[in-house]
């Protein structure tokens, strides 16, 4: 029987933490290079600095490191994350009111996307979901945010090896945000296997 309390898309990051704690492993990225990769496509499709963003799945907050490290510093930062122990490691690395972190799950609480954040970004934090639950988290998440809506994702078989992985084409993808909004648009180029969006309300 499944329990509750562990919902099959975060069994992997449990378990992952279980072993490794807050450090990198625990994140389920294949390497520091690989999430460098995809931090830098998301900074590509969008500008986040003076930003309020929503860092929905934040792990440790890597990705706030990451953009102050490139530049584009945000405004404001709120990370959510499920995980304990990766949310007491984010919130020792952003002291003093440099980040908020909030221990929410946004699959079980979508409420907690509501934050008015100008970009909610999803990075890595939406592959172990089932595809009810991607398309139900991107709908709401798109409806949360002010400004954009900005993820990656697994689009072929190519990097989704792992039995909790899911990928999406990117086809089916576009369709599900095409019925939302008109201005979005994919960076593909940068990793074999893995996409990212960008999708702007309108007007």
């Amino acid at each position: 029987m499944n329990d509750p309390a562990r919902p099959t898309y975060l069994e992997p990051y449990l378990d992952a933490a279980g072993k490794h704690g807050a450090g990198f492993g625990s994140l389920l990225w294949a390497s520091p290079k690989s999430q460098a990769t995809r931090f830098r496509a998301l900074t590509r499709a969008y500008d986040f600095k003076g930003r309020t963003v929503l860092d929905a799945g934040c792990g440790r907050g890597d990705l706030l490191d990451f953009l102050i490290d490139s530049g584009v510093e945000p405004a404001h930062y709120v990370g959510l994350e499920a995980v304990d122990v990766l949310a007491d490691a984010a919130e020792q690395r952003h002291p003093g009111g440099r980040a908020m972190i909030v221990r929410a799950d946004f699959v079980k609480e979508p409420i907690q996307l509501f934050v008015g954040a100008d970009v909610i970004v999803f990075s890595g934090s939406l592959n172990t979901l089932s595809g009810d639950d991607f398309e139900r988290t991107v709908r709401t998440a798109f409806d949360a945010t002010a400004d954009a809506l900005v993820f990656n994702f697994l689009c072929s078989t190519r990097l989704a090896g792992a039995k909790h992985l899911t990928w999406h084409r990117i086809g089916d993808v576009e369709k599900l945000i095409g019925r939302m909004t008109r201005d979005y648009w994919f960076v593909e180029d940068y990793m074999d296997g893995d996409a990212t969006l960008v999708a702007r309300r309108q007007g």
